[in-house]
């Protein structure tokens, strides 16, 4: 990779997108979205997705995926995201968003695991009494000889874990681990949170909220009327909210205020969860000047990064 790929992550309304758009145009690469509420083609306005012309300008991945109706998964995400990257080492790329689990699994990947069926474990305990632990450790050998060779011939648990993940998923276990891989170590990397104080940023959910709602928000709830949501796509706020505003339980101003209180919340949430990631660098943001300054730095720092694994 000649470049190394760019995250720009933080909070709601930080401008994450903005930077990553203008920083798109002037290194030439694609953004892809880590903003789960992007992946939903009939929310526009409550998710402030990139308008049809800044998509026409830069090309943009993980957008407008999935029905409201249907589910999507972090894991799924991951999979379709390296998809995207690793076939095409030349290519640069952004990664924006502010869904800390959907970044993490990019980062470090995520292991799903094939659940628990007690009677495989019942019969492979009552095999290796009968037959011993070694026998199970061969028959491992044969359908798992990576795993086989991490694990100790004699520990009968980590051996029955193996082959039940097996008849469980039809899979070996270490194929299932090299699934679970992400893109840190693997390929060159700079990661960029955009840091406001929290009166600033406050303000900006305020005015975002505002604007939604001067958007057509309202419209947008009232066309969802009728589709059954899925979980996650329910779960997008100002949803309810206006909802309770068209039910006639809130007022207009009380289901604004609403929104922008749950807003917060979320913001406050996403910060908490971001100060534990030690990977990401801050550029503290206070003013327009700010996204300036933030783009040179990018620029600068990225492509003194040229070429190197970050590890």
């Amino acid at each position: 990779m000649d470049y190394p790929l760019i995250f720009i992550t933080g909070p709601t309304a930080a401008g994450k997108s903005r930077l990553a758009l203008a920083l798109a145009e002037k290194i030439g690469a694609e953004i892809i979205s880590c903003d789960s509420m992007l992946f939903y083609r009939q929310i526009n306005i409550l998710n402030s997705k990139p308008t049809p012309l800044q998509r026409q300008r830069i090309r943009h991945h993980m957008i407008d995926i999935i029905s409201v109706e249907e589910e999507y998964d972090v894991f799924r995400y991951q999979q379709e995201v390296k998809n995207i990257i690793l076939p095409r080492p030349r290519k640069r790329f952004i990664v924006c968003g502010g869904s800390g689990l959907y970044l993490k699994a990019l980062l470090d990947g995520i292991f799903v695991g094939a659940g628990k069926d007690e009677k495989i474990r019942r019969r492979l305990r009552k095999e290796a009494e009968e037959k011993s632990t070694e026998h199970l450790y061969r028959k491992l050998e044969k359908i798992d000889a990576l795993s086989a060779q991490k694990i100790s011939p004699s520990d009968l648990r980590r051996i029955i874990r193996a082959l039940e993940v097996y008849y469980i998923s039809g899979r070996p276990l270490s194929l299932k681990k090299k699934e679970a891989e992400g893109l840190w170590g693997k390929v060159p990397m700079v990661i960029y949170g955009l840091l406001w104080p929290r009166p600033l940023l406050y303000a900006r959910i305020e005015k975002r909220v505002e604007d939604m709602f001067e958007e057509g928000a309202v419209r947008e709830v009232e066309s969802l009327a009728g589709i059954t949501l899925s979980r996650t796509a329910s779960g997008l706020i100002g949803i309810k909210e206006i909802r309770k505003f068209l039910e006639k339980k809130l007022s207009w101003e009380e289901a604004k205020e609403e929104v922008k209180k749950n807003t917060r919340h979320l913001a406050k949430k996403q910060m908490t969860w971001f100060r534990k990631e030690k990977r990401i660098r801050w550029l503290k943001m206070e003013d327009e000047n700010s996204y300036r300054e933030a783009l040179e730095v990018i620029i600068s720092e990225a492509s003194s990064k040229n070429g190197q694994k970050t590890d």
